[in-house]
């Protein structure tokens, strides 16, 4: 494992504080998630774990499937689904 890499559950994960993380301006106090690009992959966390919480990785056409999920409301949480 090269420097700055951590152990988790699977695949090793770049050490969080030296990733260029991106909060949505329509994140509140209570907190949100945070993405980044991490190589050729797309890395997602919880911001209220403040980098020490797990990070999901996805490639680039796991990443443009969910973004499509959520988009068609795939994953809405309302009534009948």
């Amino acid at each position: 494992m090269g420097p700055g890499r951590r152990e988790g559950g699977g695949r090793a994960v770049e050490d969080q504080a030296r990733i260029e993380w991106r909060k949505s301006t329509f994140s509140t106090t209570n907190g949100c998630v945070e993405v980044a690009v991490v190589g050729d992959r797309i890395a997602v966390r919880d911001s209220k774990h403040q980098g020490q919480g797990p990070v999901l990785e996805f490639t680039a056409a796991e990443w443009v499937a969910f973004l499509g999920g959520v988009r068609g409301g795939e994953f809405d949480l309302s009534e009948g689904r």
